[in-house]
């Protein structure tokens, strides 16, 4: 299983870290460095998360990785004149001059897909961001966007519990386009994912993770927390190759 791969221009370990309860606190930015210290590369954040204090913690956490954000959530968000506003909101807060990775968090439904992500295309050309992601789409969508910009990775929910995009993970695997699962540790996956935990003496979470890694080298699944423990045990689940009968039993 390949440990690690390439995102952007940049290659990071395929465990990243979420961050929609990251607070702008001391003990948050000190979480956050810890955890690129720990091994994560990749750290996702959104212009929506709490309130924009998610992005000021990791801007003044410095982070040497990829920072990943997202804008245009709610409708009428997604046109170019509040986008190209949130992109420059999101430069100010993560204390940047260039973003390493931005997704249209949403189709905005009162939007044109192709305004939408033209506009992030401009931000791209005049070195606001580096590259482009989508989130919660279908493969339709993405060649849509793709029209208009390179999309670098698309970020959808999906987890053991929540398969619906397994075409769109196949997409990306072809297409060279990085599979971010967002939520990859909701649910309970069944009752094979405790015994194999119990067999492995570790935590579902890292059975439910190393399924994810195993079902695709593109995917780079993000967990969400605010323990340096869990982001730990996170990352040893890279470590954590399952058997094709275990991965059969998953399934």
């Amino acid at each position: 299983m390949e440990r690690t791969l390439t995102l952007g221009d940049t290659e990071v370990a395929r465990i990243g870290l979420g961050t929609n309860r990251l607070r702008n606190t001391p003990e948050h930015v000190e979480l956050v460095r810890q955890a690129v210290a720990a091994g994560i590369g990749y750290v996702d954040t959104a212009h929506t998360y709490t309130g924009g204090e998610s992005e000021a913690a990791i801007g003044a956490a410095a982070v040497s990785g990829v920072v990943g954000t997202k804008g245009g959530f709610a409708p009428g968000t997604g046109s170019p004149e509040r986008l190209r506003a949130q992109v420059d909101e999101s430069l100010r807060r993560l204390r940047v001059d260039s973003i390493a990775l931005y997704y249209l968090h949403r189709v905005d439904p009162e939007t044109p897909l192709e305004e939408s992500v033209g506009a992030l295309a401009e931000c791209r050309d005049a070195g606001k961001l580096r590259h482009v992601g989508l989130s919660q789409v279908d493969v339709e969508q993405i060649e849509h966007a793709r029209k208009v910009v390179p999309i670098t990775a698309v970020q959808n929910h999906y987890n053991l519990d929540e398969r619906r995009y397994d075409d769109v993970i196949d997409h990306c695997e072809r297409d060279g386009i990085v599979f971010v699962p967002y939520f990859p540790l909701r649910g309970d996956g069944g009752g094979a994912v405790a015994e194999i935990a119990e067999r492995y003496g570790v935590a579902r979470t890292l059975v439910k993770l190393a399924w994810l890694l195993a079902r695709s080298p593109a995917v780079l699944p993000i967990p969400g927390t605010l323990s340096l423990e869990h982001v730990r045990e996170n990352l040893a689940a890279l470590e954590l190759e399952l058997g094709d009968e275990e991965l059969e039993a998953l399934r």
